[in-house]
């Protein structure tokens, strides 16, 4: 375990945690997190994983400005995802899975490019959907989790499968805490 994989870990902990409480914090110590998991897994040849930490990036600074706007406005507004936001979502992560996989497949020495390609383009569309407030970004983060403790299980990265483990149980208890805050917030 490198200084950088025990950082992550714990920005990573702290930063979903900020999320589920619906605090704006989340995002610059997300930021943190992104920044140390970008240089980990260029150094693992993750290269899926690299792009997502830079895609994190531009989708925390939107989120954080999403966030300020609505709390300027005194609104706590969590939602669901529309049906044609979930089809345009839909099309868009499957042809960022197979076009990222397909690259790293044929031009790169990436390890399980398809899988995590795959986890990568899930990654983009639950971290749109916490930008916009939505609550399915929990159960999308629910899988992606699933599937990256394997990765990073087959990738030695025993702390980051961990990290992965432990993100898993905060999506589960996000996912509850939005669905109750929908709930209060419509009676």
């Amino acid at each position: 375990m490198t200084f950088i994989e025990i950082s992550g870990f714990i920005f990573g902990i702290a930063g979903v945690w900020l999320t589920l409480r619906g605090n704006i914090w989340c995002f610059p110590v997300g930021l943190v997190n992104v920044a140390l998991s970008l240089f980990l897994f260029w150094e693992q040849k993750l290269y899926s994983d690299v792009i997502q930490q830079a895609v994190y990036i531009v989708l925390l600074i939107y989120g954080w400005h999403n966030w300020l706007n609505i709390n300027s406005k005194n609104k706590k507004i969590i939602s669901n995802t529309s049906s044609k936001m979930w089809l345009a979502l839909s099309i868009s992560g499957i042809l960022v899975a197979i076009s990222m996989g397909s690259f790293f497949h044929y031009f790169t020495d990436a390890d399980v490019p398809y899988l995590d390609a795959s986890a990568t383009s899930l990654s983009f569309i639950a971290q749109f959907l916490i930008a916009r407030k939505k609550i399915e970004n929990w159960l999308i983060w629910i899988v992606v989790n699933i599937m990256y403790v394997g990765i990073y299980l087959n990738k030695e990265l025993y702390l980051y499968a961990l990290l992965f483990t432990v993100y898993f149980i905060l999506a589960v208890m996000g996912y509850r805490e939005w669905k109750k805050e929908i709930i209060n917030s419509s009676t």
